[in-house]
């Protein structure tokens, strides 16, 4: 794959491949790390990788249950009151949050395909004090936009924290986990600790 979203053709196909773009930029900020790595907080921020892929993951199964109206389903109080949400936990790796997203993100792209129309009314949480209190629906449009906002947003996050861990970053991580052909970027590689 390359590293800007491929051409589009129509309002739909562009929505759903930017978010699959933004997806696939913030998971590439984890490529080659350890389960320790992506614990890290290396910046003032208590944000981590593993953390930021957590809240993703979270982030997009809240959606789905809304556009769903799915009773019971996954609630939140708040995007960012909770810290824990944001940090890999020391019983969780790596690779678990990366398959949560992956599935989070598949659930919530079969659940637009299906829906014919982007206009499709969405229920606005109440109560939450930086939601309008006058709102009443958003549409599924509104949601891709969101996510693509919210994923991008904590993909720049992702890569400033990857840059203060190893100094890696995103076109030469894209590179080494795509195996890109005669790439123009040095493909990134794990620094190797010599012994004597």
């Amino acid at each position: 794959m390359s590293g800007i979203a491929p051409p589009v053709a129509d309002e739909r196909t562009a929505l759903t491949t930017y978010l699959a773009h933004q997806r696939r930029l913030l998971r590439v900020a984890a490529h080659g790390l350890t389960d320790e790595q992506a614990r890290s907080a290396p910046s003032v921020s208590e944000l981590s990788i593993g953390g930021l892929i957590k809240h993703a993951a979270r982030c997009e199964a809240f959606w789905t249950g809304l556009i769903l109206r799915e009773q019971g389903g996954p609630q939140r109080t708040s995007d960012e009151s909770d810290p824990e949400e944001f940090r890999l936990g020391p019983d969780e790796t790596l690779a678990g949050v990366l398959a949560e997203h992956a599935e989070a993100a598949a659930r919530i792209d079969a659940v637009i395909a299906a829906i014919p129309d982007l206009g499709h009314p969405v229920p606005v949480p109440k109560g939450v004090p930086w939601i309008p209190a006058e709102v009443e629906e958003w549409s599924v449009r509104w949601v891709i936009l969101h996510l693509i906002e919210e994923i991008s947003r904590h993909g720049g996050h992702a890569d400033i924290i990857r840059e203060c861990i190893d100094g890696a970053t995103q076109y030469p991580l894209l590179a080494a986990a795509e195996e890109w052909p005669d790439p123009w970027f040095q493909p990134w590689e794990a620094a190797h600790t010599g012994g004597g």
